[in-house]
């Protein structure tokens, strides 16, 4: 259902209460960690505990593989869906849109703080003899990675509306990662070619995720290229433009990366690069997650059917749905790119992940894992027929022959 479809505005509002409503402000835990953990430091050394200290910089990936996925353990499904009645309300609310917006300063201001710690030379305010040692060095540059990577998350969510200003404060959010091309080939890309063979964010039956990352991450810079090219040309312009979504938002990244560097030294650069590899790696791990193994089939057009519900893996956990503002619900947003976060529902007829999010990158790192995990669950998607599958070309005969034998 579109949102012109919701009815007019002078409709009655329903008699429904969002109970999420001000959970969404946990969102903001992500950009806010590193002040916590260095509060927790503090304490740490206060207390004479100068052993345990170190390891609140390393908040970002406690959370993401240890309190996410057993929150969701602990808190279960969602289980909550906004009624019709209540959506266009619900849409046009503007609370829940500056709780997105909120997260752009606290990253921005984490970001500098981040690049402080990593090259300064005395930290006695923190009980810190000298600076940080280089085990603590990487827990920082990891939980400001972990911040990066739910920011592209926040900038998917603005990237994906009509209105200008959301849009640059997309690729503003994107610049900590120097992945401002994810703008369009997101947008483009990926919500045209979604569960198809020629989708690199669409990973396939048998690909490992080690695999798939630089497939992806190659596939997608090169896809965003050529679509912003392909948009050029029909202007009579060439690529080498500020009229280029690619070019302006990596140049962001340039000015950003170059102001840190000017303030606080080179000594900066290891830890922005570091921060950003990670970043964009949790993304392409969610990526990996989404699509996995589902194929939409040929019409006797030759053209690839309509994306439905059955082509994303969906999960209704409810802490990592407040985490992500409600990626989870995937099948809604492939249905509809615009609707905002606050209004997407869990879809029947959309396949089920076995986790949250959070669990399931876990075990995407570990490939004989995921696959005990994931594959039955593909074929069973399929009712057994591996032919309606997206393969790994190289693996395609291979499993072609085990699974038809095994039908």
């Amino acid at each position: 259902m579109t949102t012109s479809e919701m009815g007019s505005r002078d409709e009655v509002a329903p008699q429904w209460r969002d109970r999420k409503r001000y959970l969404w402000l946990f969102g903001l835990v992500a950009p806010t960690a590193l002040g916590l953990a260095a509060a927790l430091v503090w304490i740490c050394h206060r207390l004479g505990w100068q052993h345990v200290a170190p390891v609140w910089w390393w908040i970002g990936p406690l959370l993401v593989y240890v309190l996410l996925p057993t929150l969701d353990r602990l808190f279960g499904p969602d289980g909550q869906n906004p009624p019709e009645e209540a959506m266009r309300q619900l849409e046009h609310d503007r609370y829940y849109r500056y709780c997105v917006y909120a997260f752009i300063p606290f990253q921005l201001i984490s970001l500098v703080f981040a690049a402080y710690l990593w090259t300064a030379t005395d930290l006695s305010w923190l009980g810190i003899d000298g600076g940080l040692g280089l085990w603590s060095k990487i827990g920082v540059a990891l939980s400001v990675g972990v911040m990066g990577g739910v920011g592209i998350n926040t900038a998917h969510e603005l990237g994906h509306k009509k209105d200008d200003l959301e849009r640059w404060l997309s690729k503003i959010t994107l610049a900590q990662t120097g992945y401002g091309h994810f703008y369009i080939e997101h947008n483009r890309g990926h919500h045209v070619r979604v569960a198809t063979p020629e989708d690199p964010a669409s990973a396939r039956f048998g690909e490992s995720f080690w695999s798939f990352l630089p497939r992806s991450v190659y596939g997608s810079l090169r896809s965003a290229w050529s679509l912003e090219r392909t948009r050029l040309r029909r202007m009579d312009s060439g690529p080498w433009t500020p009229r280029n979504d690619v070019l302006n938002a990596w140049v962001m990244t340039v000015v950003l990366w170059g102001a840190l560097a000017a303030i606080f030294g080179a000594g900066v650069l290891p830890f922005l690069l570091l921060q950003a590899v990670y970043g964009f790696s949790l993304l392409e791990t969610v990526n990996y997650l989404e699509h996995y193994g589902l194929l939409r089939r040929r019409t006797e057009s030759g053209r690839y059917e309509r994306c439905t519900p059955e082509h994303s893996w969906n999960s209704d956990h409810i802490v990592t749905n407040i985490f992500l503002y409600h990626l989870q619900r995937h099948s809604d947003h492939h249905a509809n790119p615009t609707r905002r976060y606050q209004t997407l529902r869990s879809m029947d007829g959309a396949p089920e992940l076995p986790g949250g999010y959070a669990s399931m990158i876990t075990l995407a790192y570990f490939p004989p894992l995921w696959r005990r995990v994931m594959d039955h669950r593909v074929l069973a998607h399929y009712r057994g027929d591996i032919t309606r599958v997206n393969i790994q070309p190289g693996k395609r005969d291979r499993v072609l022959a085990r699974y038809a034998e095994a039908r």
